[in-house]
This record gives C-alpha cells, structure tokens and sequence, in this order.
C-alpha cells in the first residue's frame, strides 16, 4: 500500500485519516483528545498509533503526511475596509474563504476606539483592504498607520487599492509589522476578487501562525499544516461541485459543517436567480462561499444555540422548537457548553442531540441562502445574496450525521419551506452524509492528488432519506 495520512488538529480533537492512493480507498480513521495546549505531538502520536492498531498500516507505508488545523482557537482574523461596508464585506468574504474565524470587521477609519477593539480582538492576521483600485487610497493609508503604531504586531495582508499597495507596506516594514501585498478584493465597485488574498492568507498562516500556536513541533513528524481545516472542506465542497479530468462532479453542491462550537455552510455555485426577472441587487458572490456561525454548535455554543433558537421560533418548524424549549433543555444546554466530550448515553440525550443538530442546520442554512427582498428604490422584488434552490446536492459532515442515529434530520432541515419562501434554501438536492467523517482529509489530498480525492469523497457519500416533500 501507498498510504496518505491526512492529520487534523483540532480544538478538542486531534484526527487521523488514512487513504490507500494506490487503490484510492479509504483505509480508516482515529482520533483522540488534542494536546495543543500542552504538547501536540501527544495527542497526534496517540491518534496515529490507534490508527495504525485498527488498520494495520505500517509506519514505511506512508508515504504521503499532510495536516490541517483549527486548534486554538483556529485562525482568527480581522477585516477592515471602507466604502461603507462594501471593501469591508469583500474582505470578510475573502477572509471566510481562507477558512478564517472572523473575529471583527471594520468599516470605517480607524480611530483610538476602533484600535483597541483590534487590539482586544487579538487576531492572528489582519486582512487590510480600502477604495477600489486608482480610487480612494487617503483611507487605507489612514489605516495602515493606525495598526502600524497600536500595540498588535499581526501579519497584515495588503489587498486594497493597488495604487498605494507599496506605500502602505513600507508603513508596516518600518514599524517592524509583517505585511504582505496582493490584488484589491474589489479592485472595481461591486467586482469581486478574493482568490488571491485566500491564497496569500493561505501562505501567512503556514509561515506564521503554525508556528505561533505551538504547531510547528508536530512538523518533523507530519511535514507542513497546509491550511485552515474549514479551508479544506470549501476545497473539496468546490472539487465535488466541478469535478477534475475525467472525473465528473456532483454538480452545484452545498456542504454543511456541524461541529461542537460552530456551524459552517459552504457552497460552491454561481448563486444567480432562477427567476431571471428579479435582479441581484448587493455585491457579487464567489462560487465558493463559506459562511461560519459561531452561535450555533453542538457543545461549546449548546447555551447560544438553544437561546437563538428563542429568537428563530416564530419561523421555525415545531418539531424542532418544541425539544429546545422549558428549563430541561436549558440545563442540558449549559452542561454541555461545559463538557465538550460529552457523548448522549440515553435516547433523551440523543434526540436532543438531533434536535440541536437540525436547529444549527435551520438557522446556518436561513443566514447562508440568498433571500428574496422588495427593493424601495425599483418598487420590485430583489435577490441578495445566492438562489441555491437548484442545487444539486446537500452534504452533511461532521460527528452527528458520522455517528448519530438521525443524519438525515438535519439535512432535512436544511431544504425549502414555503413557510419561509424568501429564503432561497436547496429545493430537491440529493442528500448525502459523509459517512466516514473525511471532507478535511479529502480536502487536504486535494491539493496533490484531486481526482484521487474526489473519488474517495464521493465513496464516502451515504445517500440520506429524501422528505416527502420540502415543506416536511
């Protein structure tokens, strides 16, 4: 055997997953507790070795080692722009898609106020955008000197208005702040560009941050971490929708990410109207789109999940609301917010599991999916955002739908409602569940091996029962 090993460090957990490149097959996968805090070649040693024990898998049989991670915390951005929030939504965009938490977005200059809340927001990477290009550049200058003289000392990547790219890198270069240039997010008014600062992000978080959370001493072991973990699954969300070679893809594809502490939704799909009489009105979408609620998980945010889900009764289904109200389920939320290795032991504990499963789902997939709105300047119906109503297929990944014993519940909740007809969510995609829990793996083997990736991705997919109808 010719063995991948695919590692992901996470918060909780540290992940290995072996695939055979030679048969092109998923071999196995372990796990155990993540030991970034202490050593993290603990916890990696200790989910290699189980994993060789289930599979057998010879240590001269690897011969491929690739990791990901969102271990302490994951990557914590901030972006900041101006033009009221266009530049600083196409910063955040970019940031989203570079697998980033974003902890902050600013748009407007920066003052004492707006510094000490970057400062208090304490990001691992500054994502500097402002003006378009030979537009505007007295803001992002502005800007540049005021993180250049406040106490962080964050990677800046530099992508906004290319007349004055270099003199604001020379700002940073003369206060001792690492700063690194790429092309305008939006070099032209609502023109979208975010694939080249992704890629610069990309390479800052291998140069620096790996290094700064402690990663780097698992490197003599698995070689480089190559990216963000939710960057790896837009990666292979994106592969799956438009295939490679001759391997065809699934086509328009929706992956949906539920983990302890959020819940992610990525898309890969133009998003344009289906009703070609409605017009988009906003900023342009990318085909791959990754949107992050850090409300709404399963453990760590189970309290802030159960509390929006007050907020969201009114329009969500009852036999969702209906477990996650009355004191039990608060209490149950607030035990586990504290206790994220908490498993359900009783079938109580499971159908709350699959109720808060289906609420993240409801709630990611309603903040994700374009809505219909009236436009009070055209008197008439707009789209914003992305009509994913003709999308093909909706994956579900993560813990509940590998293990649970409903997977396809929240996937249900997921669809198109007539209850809620402005929210343009999938109408009849094909349902999948990741059933061997492998996107991230899948995603990082993409980057050397794609049309092996894709087809052990889509080995990986389970169908999952279809509603009778989307309204169910």
């Amino acid at each position: 055997m010719a063995i991948a090993l695919l590692i992901d460090f996470g918060s909780t957990y540290t992940k290995a997953t072996a695939i055979d490149l030679e048969e092109e097959r998923f071999v196995g996968r372990a796990q155990s507790p993540s030991t970034v805090d202490t050593d993290v070649t603990q916890g990696l040693l200790r989910a290699t070795q189980l994993l060789k024990d289930q599979t057998g898998i010879q240590e001269q049989e690897i011969v491929l080692r690739l990791a990901s991670s969102s271990a302490a915390g994951g990557l914590r951005m901030v972006a900041v722009g101006f033009i009221g929030r266009l530049t600083a939504e196409a910063a955040n965009r970019a940031a989203l898609g570079a697998g980033a938490k974003v902890v902050a977005v600013t748009d407007r200059l920066l003052n004492f106020r707006g510094i000490r809340e970057l400062e208090q927001a304490n990001p691992d990477i500054i994502l500097l955008a402002g003006g378009v290009d030979h537009g505007n550049y007295d803001n992002i200058l502005h800007n540049a000197r005021a993180i250049a003289a406040s106490k962080t000392n964050a990677p800046v990547v530099v992508a906004g208005n290319a007349d004055v790219t270099t003199e604001v890198c020379q700002i940073f270069q003369q206060a001792g702040q690492p700063s690194y240039p790429c092309d305008n997010v939006m070099p032209a008014l609502n023109i979208l560009n975010v694939e080249p600062a992704r890629k610069v992000i990309q390479d800052v978080f291998i140069r620096h941050i790996v290094r700064a959370k402690g990663l780097d001493q698992a490197a003599r072991y698995v070689g480089n971490v190559v990216m963000p973990t939710p960057m790896a699954v837009l990666t292979i969300g994106e592969l799956l929708a438009k295939g490679v070679d001759d391997e065809p893809g699934l086509g328009d594809t929706v992956v949906i990410d539920i983990g302890g502490a959020t819940t992610d939704v990525h898309s890969a799909c133009e998003g344009d109207p289906t009703d070609t009489s409605i017009p988009l009105s906003g900023l342009p979408e990318p085909f791959a789109k990754r949107t992050v609620e850090g409300d709404l998980g399963l453990r760590v945010s189970a309290l802030s999940l159960i509390e929006a889900v007050g907020r969201y009764r009114v329009m969500m289904p009852n036999a969702i609301v209906g477990p996650l109200t009355g004191n039990e389920a608060r209490l149950r939320g607030e035990y586990l917010s504290t206790h994220a290795n908490a498993l359900p032991n009783t079938v109580a504990e499971q159908d709350m599991d699959h109720a808060m499963a289906s609420a993240a789902a409801w709630m990611a997939m309603d903040r994700h999916a374009g809505i219909i709105a009236y436009d009070d300047a055209t008197r008439g119906a707009v789209q914003i955002g992305k009509d994913l109503t003709p999308v093909k297929a909706l994956i579900g990944t993560g813990g509940i739908f590998a293990h649970g014993s409903s997977p396809s519940l929240p996937l249900h909740a997921c669809l198109y409602d007539m209850a809620n007809a402005s929210s343009l969510r999938p109408l009849h995609p094909e349902l999948y569940v990741d059933s061997n829990y492998i996107m991230y793996a899948c995603g990082l083997l993409a980057t050397v091996h794609p049309r092996t990736a894709l087809r052990v991705m889509k080995r990986s997919l389970v169908a999952a029962p279809v509603p009778a109808s989307p309204a169910d």
